[in-house]
């Protein structure tokens, strides 16, 4: 085996990161909980992604799990930290503190060891823990991988991108070439773009890359609020408008806002970062996605249901993750007028989900629904078209 490595955090990222590199190297995955730990150590994913079912079954990988996080990380010559960074909506920032902890522990028990952040992070971040902590060898990675394909995503690279702080030595820019080696050396992709960089504008890289990605989100859910509003054909815009190579005809896929963990709080992020900086189109890509919630609500309100069905609370085919799912904003303002709301999301196994009802048999749920919200459209609902209301115009996330 080439190195010994522990990642913290059984996450997507982390998920991804251990079963990559566990090809080649001795990894120890580090999460609190004991189920996700059981499950790694009898090759079962604890998430949902159709590469990393297959790699853990199926692949000869030197991985094992565990809740000890001084023990995987004493004899490691590598940790990365993949750890969650929630959106504090107080503070207006990112709560690192997961992040703050897992590298105070490193230092403790290994301070020599390579920490690799792929946590996202407010800017600035990573050359702050340096002057806390000037013995650390830090470097910051950012993580671009779509939820469901976490694994692939590591597989097949867009492009790998690593940042060293200000003033690193030379050894710490060997260690970042050697980083990234092993992560090309897991992939199956050939070419693989690689850029090193200040970790600060490694860090900016991340979160501008996300909020463009909502950008364009935004920019079609507008462009189809605009048509259903004046009642023309929304595919026959985007068609038009898309086939300008310039723009590209991807990633225009029209829903109800965009979601999921990371570009809601990205883009506050970023906004958060712009605090003494002028600009307008940040502010307006996150109040964008306020909008278009408030469109999808009053169009279903305007039907006067006295029940709304909520078809699947994910965000994206192939994901078992609903964790600000745009479909939850949309529920909540339908709940606020009065409106009764159940739910399909076959994921829950609960009886409630804040307070609406959740049911097991999808045929009773489409009889009791008068409307059925569905962020994405499934072969489930082809005999209630009349009944469900959703934007979605393409088989694609």
């Amino acid at each position: 085996m080439d190195k010994n490595i522990a990642v913290a955090g059984a996450g997507y990222v982390g998920m991804a990161m251990a079963v990559l590199l566990a090809q080649n190297n001795s990894v120890e995955l580090v999460d609190p909980l004991t189920d996700k730990v059981e499950k790694v150590n009898r090759r079962a994913s604890p998430i949902a992604d159709k590469e990393l079912s297959d790699y853990l079954e199926n692949r000869a990988l030197s991985l094992h799990a565990t809740c000890d996080g001084d023990c995987a990380y004493q004899d490691a010559e590598y940790v990365i930290i993949a750890t969650p960074t929630n959106y504090d909506t107080e503070q207006n920032y990112f709560d690192t503190s997961s992040v703050e902890s897992v590298i105070a522990q490193v230092l403790k028990v290994n301070p020599g060891a390579v920490i690799v952040i792929k946590s996202t992070v407010p800017v600035g971040f990573t050359e702050r823990m340096k002057v806390l902590h000037p013995e650390s060898r830090l470097l910051f990675a950012p993580e671009f991988l779509r939820e469901g394909q976490a694994l692939y995503d590591n597989l097949y690279p867009s492009r790998i991108v690593i940042g060293t702080p200000g003033q690193a030595g030379e050894d710490i820019r060997e260690a970042a070439e050697e980083f990234a080696r092993l992560l090309t050396e897991g992939a199956l992709k050939e070419h693989i773009d690689v850029l090193y960089m200040h970790a600060t504008e490694a860090e900016a890289v991340k979160l501008f890359a996300n909020t463009y990605l909502a950008l364009r989100v935004a920019y079609f859910n507008e462009l189809d609020t605009y048509a259903e509003a004046r009642g023309l054909d929304t595919t026959s815009i985007i068609e038009g408008v898309c086939l300008d190579s310039r723009i590209g005809n991807h990633y225009n896929n029209p829903s109800f806002g965009y979601g999921g963990y990371c570009l809601p709080k990205d883009t506050k992020q970023l906004r958060a970062n712009y605090a003494d900086i002028p600009q307008n189109l940040i502010s307006a890509i996150v109040e964008a996605n306020t909008t278009r919630k408030d469109f999808i609500a009053g169009q279903v309100i305007a039907r006067n249901p006295k029940t709304v069905g909520v078809f699947r609370l994910t965000m994206k085919a192939g994901s078992d993750n609903f964790r600000q799912s745009s479909i939850q904003g949309v529920m909540r303002r339908i709940m606020e007028k009065g409106i009764k709301v159940v739910i399909f999301e076959p994921t829950i196994a609960e009886d409630f989900f804040q307070g609406c009802r959740v049911m097991k048999s999808v045929e009773e749920f489409k009889a009791v629904s008068d409307v059925i919200l569905a962020n994405r459209l499934q072969a489930d609902l082809e005999d209630v078209k009349d009944k469900v209301y959703t934007r979605v115009l393409y088989k694609r996330d």
